[in-house]
């Protein structure tokens, strides 16, 4: 599974960038998506049967409706998170944050971080040099 992390600084469009890369890369192959929330909590629906079975203690709880499946998961780690990806059968990861990572890394702005191979990219860029980002 190839991890292609996008990082920058907050509203410098790496949101929109990975939404432009991601119908890309699903014509090659499956892709998953994880996004750092460093600054803020992702707030589960409430007096939902699935948000009061994790609040309860539940170590995942699933819902699964005609077109989708939603998963909370108790371990936040994200390496687990890497691991079940790539068990799922991902063939590309992205992932949004996480600057102090040390994967190969997609820059957008002026951040200067290591392990930028590309800064500010087209999605041709991304595609030219898929080789370089690191395998897990």
């Amino acid at each position: 599974m190839k991890i292609i992390q996008v990082t920058g600084r907050s509203n410098t469009g790496k949101t929109t960038f990975i939404k432009t890369l991601l119908p890309v890369l699903n014509k090659k192959g499956k892709v998953a998506v994880i996004k750092h929330l460093g600054d803020h909590e992702y707030l589960l629906a409430e007096a939902k049967d699935t948000t009061g079975f994790f609040m309860a203690g539940a170590e995942i709880s699933a819902g699964i409706d005609a077109g989708k499946a939603v998963v909370t998961l108790r371990n936040n780690s994200l390496d687990a998170m890497l691991a079940l990806l790539k068990d799922q059968g991902m063939d590309y990861t992205i992932i949004e944050g996480y600057k102090t990572r040390s994967f190969k890394k997609i820059v957008i702005g002026e951040l200067q971080v290591e392990g930028c191979i590309l800064r500010n990219p087209t999605v041709d860029d991304v595609l030219a040099s898929i080789d370089r980002f690191d395998t897990y």
